[in-house]
C-alpha cells in the first residue's frame, strides 16, 4: 500500500474506518473471552450446562434447568402506576397477552413436584408494538449466590453421590463456608414452609433491572407477583402424588382464573443491585403495577410455551439490565440449554416422521 504524500488528508479519512475497525476487533475480543476461547479456564454456558447434566442426567427435549413445569396462558391488565417509571408499554392502562411455565428446579423432568422448597414462574409479555418482556421469578426473595462461579460451585456441590443419590453433606458444608453469601437464602428457605400451590405462591425477580422512564432517567428496581390467593403450607399428603402442585393447579384452573398483583420495589441509594443475595429493606417504595390473570393451561411439548427461552435479559425498551452479573451468566446458560433441547426435539421428530 502507498503511503499518502504530506498534507493529504486521506489520514483523516481513514480514522473513521479505523475506529470502526478497532470497536469491531473489541466485539470479537469481547465475544472470544465471553466464550472463553481466549482463556480456557473461564466458566462457560457450555460448562454450566454440563454440571446440570452431571447433576441431573441427560434428558433429550427438555430444558436443562427447571426440566419439569407446565405452560399457562393468560393476561396483564396495567394500571398505569409504572408509566412514570418505565417507558415500556406494558406498564400504561392497557391488556398484554401473556405466555407463562410454572416450574420446579433441577434438570430431571421426572422428579416429583414437591421434592424441594422452590417454585419458580417464568413470563413472556407481548406488547402491542411487537417487543417482548420475559422474566424467570422464583418463590425466593433473594438467590443462593450472587456471582456465575458461586452457582457453578454450588452445582459441584449438589452433585449426588453415586449409590445414594443425594449430596456429599460434607462438599455441602464446604460450600457454604466458601459462600457466607448463602445464608441469607439458607434462612429464608428454612423460616418459610413450601407451599401448597403454585397459585398461592409469590415469585420474586431475584435480580434488579434498570427501569428507564420517557425522560431517560433510571429506576433500579425489582419486582414480585403477589397471589390474590391465600397461603398455605404444603401438607406432607401431597408428596403422596408425584404431580401434585401441577394437578392442583390444573384443577383450580378449570373453576376460574387465577391473579397475582405485579408489584415493582424501587431502590434507594445505596441499595446494591448487583447483588442477588441481599433483599432491600421492607420500607422501600412498593408500586401495584396492575394485575396478572392466568387462565388457562397449555400444551407443553406442542403449545406456544415450548420454543419460548424465557431469557430474562429479553426486555423491551424502558426496561434495562442492570449490573448483576448473574444476569450475563443466566442468558448464555438460558441460549445453550435452548439450542440444545430444540435440536434434539427437532431429531426426536425427524425420526418418527412427524412435522415439527
Amino acid at each position: 500500500m502507498s503511503i499518502p504524500p504530506t498534507g493529504s488528508k486521506q489520514p483523516g479519512r481513514l480514522l473513521p474506518l479505523v475506529a470502526i475497525a478497532a470497536t469491531g476487533a473489541a466485539l470479537v475480543a469481547a465475544y472470544a473471552y465471553a466464550a472463553g476461547w481466549l482463556s480456557p479456564e473461564r466458566l462457560t454456558p457450555a460448562a454450566v450446562i454440563a454440571s446440570f447434566h452431571a447433576d441431573f442426567g441427560l434428558h433429550p427435549g427438555f430444558r436443562r434447568n427447571h426440566a419439569k413445569g407446565m405452560c399457562v396462558a393468560g393476561y396483564f391488565e396495567g394500571n398505569g402506576l409504572g408509566a412514570p417509571y418505565s417507558s415500556a408499554a406494558v406498564f400504561e392502562q392497557v391488556r398484554t397477552p401473556v405466555i407463562g411455565r410454572f416450574a420446579v428446579p433441577g434438570g430431571n423432568p421426572a422428579v416429583a413436584d414437591t421434592a424441594g422448597p422452590v417454585r419458580s414462574l417464568a413470563l413472556q409479555f407481548t406488547q402491542a408494538n411487537g417487543e417482548q418482556w420475559r422474566t424467570g421469578m422464583n418463590s425466593t426473595p433473594v438467590f443462593i449466590v450472587n456471582t456465575p462461579q458461586g452457582f457453578y460451585d454450588n452445582l459441584q456441590a449438589s452433585r449426588p453421590v453415586p449409590g445414594t443419590g443425594k449430596p456429599d453433606p460434607a462438599r455441602l458444608q464446604a460450600f457454604f463456608a466458601a459462600h457466607p453469601e448463602s445464608k441469607a437464602f439458607r434462612l429464608w428457605v428454612k423460616g418459610h414452609p413450601p407451599s401448597s400451590s403454585f397459585a398461592n405462591t409469590r415469585f420474586y425477580s431475584i435480580n434488579a433491572f434498570e427501569l428507564v422512564d420517557a425522560q431517560g432517567i433510571h429506576h433500579l428496581a425489582r419486582w414480585s407477583v403477589l397471589p390474590e390467593a391465600g397461603a398455605t403450607a404444603l401438607l406432607p399428603a401431597a408428596s403422596s402424588n408425584p404431580n401434585a402442585l401441577q394437578d392442583e393447579l390444573a384443577e383450580r384452573l378449570r373453576t376460574g382464573p387465577l391473579r397475582w398483583h405485579l408489584q415493582l420495589q424501587l431502590a434507594k441509594a445505596g441499595d446494591p443491585g448487583n447483588d442477588a443475595t441481599i433483599a432491600w429493606p421492607d420500607d422501600r417504595q412498593v408500586i401495584d403495577v396492575g394485575l396478572l390473570t392466568l387462565e388457562s393451561t397449555v400444551a407443553q411439548d406442542d403449545g406456544p410455551c415450548r420454543d419460548i427461552n424465557f431469557d430474562p435479559t429479553v426486555l423491551p425498551r424502558g426496561i434495562q439490565v442492570s449490573n448483576d452479573p448473574l444476569l450475563a451468566a443466566r442468558s448464555g446458560a438460558y441460549a445453550r440449554s435452548y439450542n440444545l433441547r430444540t435440536r434434539e426435539q427437532a431429531a426426536l421428530h425427524a425420526t418418527k416422521g412427524e412435522p415439527r
